[in-house]
């Protein structure tokens, strides 16, 4: 299977940058304004240096100064590393790019001594050959982040546009809650191991304590519930956007009842859209 490159390209200020950010959460190494006429040999080195699996994004455009002479003959050089390449050309409409200029107050790369306007009209006819040469056109005039965001991923395809990664985690209240955490769940509610002689040593990784934790009835009715809300809440943070997201779980000591419950959830995840990490924070404390 070939490696794909997309090279992102087209108008300054008409979403490049939040096209690149999407892409890296989707798994592409990104490289941003990278000399045009060094990307053939930088895709032959690659092909070592990165995992089968891994496929490219380069950002080109009019900062990278004469790209656009020999742009025709780096793109057959291109052909001949077996890439699969894409070129995605975005744009927007000459008063939506002067707004975004007007409102993040920076100065457009052609326009240094002129007007917005005259820089987006000289950009615009710059690249209007390699306009020509896209694989798709992408006109942002209409989108917001989250919107341009859903139409990119759709163009990547449904299944990797689709792919939210969910971080269960395990921890104590002793030693903190974890910092990254979206959602936090307090199961210091459940009848505590640590009390019981023969469980104490033990921790939520073995059978003997989770089947302890798990079968009692105030923790049947907590999975039920936890099961039904994650239901319900992950198809919206996907809809929204969110490509990570951390579920903590605490008990006291981050041994028994926490990770107990992360292991069962992992197990039994109420959605399969999802690419699940497991991290046990505390097990091997106090």
């Amino acid at each position: 299977m070939s490696r794909r490159l997309l090279i992102i390209t087209g108008l300054s200020g008409s979403g490049k940058s939040t096209a690149a950010r999407v892409l890296e959460d989707q798994g592409f190494f990104v490289v941003d304004n990278l000399p045009f006429v060094m990307l053939p040999d930088f895709m032959r080195r690659v092909q070592d240096g990165l995992n089968p699996q891994t496929d490219v994004a380069v950002v080109i455009d009019v900062r990278n100064r004469g790209f656009l002479a020999d742009y025709r003959v780096t793109l057959k050089q291109l052909q001949t590393t077996g890439c699969e390449l894409e070129i995605l050309f975005f744009e927007a409409s000459d008063a939506i790019l002067q707004r975004r200029y007007s409102e993040t107050r920076r100065a457009h790369p052609l326009a240094a001594e002129e007007t917005v306007l005259a820089g987006i009209e000289r950009e615009r006819q710059q690249l209007h050959s390699l306009r020509d040469e896209a694989t798709r056109i992408i006109d942002s005039s209409n989108l917001n982040s989250r919107q341009l965001r859903e139409h990119l991923l759709n163009y990547l395809g449904e299944e990797k546009g689709s792919l939210l990664i969910v971080n269960l985690e395990s921890f104590g209240y002793r030693y903190g809650l974890p910092p990254a955490a979206d959602l936090v769940f307090d199961v210091r509610f459940l009848p505590n191991p640590h009390y019981i002689d023969e469980l104490r040593p033990l921790t939520g990784l073995e059978t003997k304590l989770r089947e302890y934790v798990l079968m009692q009835p105030s923790c049947l009715d907590f999975r039920k519930h936890l099961d039904r809300m994650l239901t319900f809440l992950l198809p919206h943070y996907r809809e929204e956007g969110k490509s990570y997201l951390t579920i903590a779980i605490g008990c006291t000591g981050g041994r028994h009842r926490s990770v107990s419950i992360v292991e069962d959830l992992a197990g039994s995840f109420p959605d399969s859209q999802v690419s699940l990490r497991v991290n046990h924070r505390d097990v091997t404390k106090g």
